[in-house]
């Protein structure tokens, strides 16, 4: 089994799949909190602390997709500035394309797992660079 180090081997795995993958991503804004203290706020403009607060999220199947950079430049389309992307898969079920309320369906808990805080482990992460996180 191949281990994700980085985008580019979370496409190949998606890519070794008996069943096509759709992906689901959710981009996210990290802000300082509103009662933030002066080290919350030296940790924040270090990059290691924020509230993650959701501002987008699509679905690709992967031959949509390339590589991170191309990722990078289609969300800069949007006009929203993000800078965390939580990255999810669907399997198709016996050959059948994904409904789009199974998608739908996914990106809200997803969404939702941002708001409450939990369940990050479930979700590969990326930062804006490509840089794969992991949260503690």
């Amino acid at each position: 089994m191949t281990e994700i180090i980085d985008y580019k081997t979370l496409l190949m795995v998606g890519r070794q799949q008996f069943e096509a993958q759709r992906f689901l991503f959710v981009f996210l804004e990290a802000t300082l909190p509103d009662n933030h203290n002066d080290e919350d706020k030296q940790r924040f403009e270090s990059g290691h602390s924020g509230e993650l607060t959701p501002i987008m999220c699509v679905d690709k199947n992967l031959q949509e997709l390339t590589d991170f950079p191309d990722l990078v430049a289609e969300s800069k389309q949007m006009n929203q500035d993000w800078n965390i992307v939580l990255i999810a898969c669907l399997s198709e079920k016996k050959g059948l394309p994904t409904t789009t309320e199974k998608v739908e369906q996914s990106l809200k808990m997803m969404v939702q797992a941002v708001h409450d805080g939990s369940a990050f482990s479930k979700f590969l992460a990326f930062d804006k660079q490509g840089v794969l996180l992991s949260f503690s």
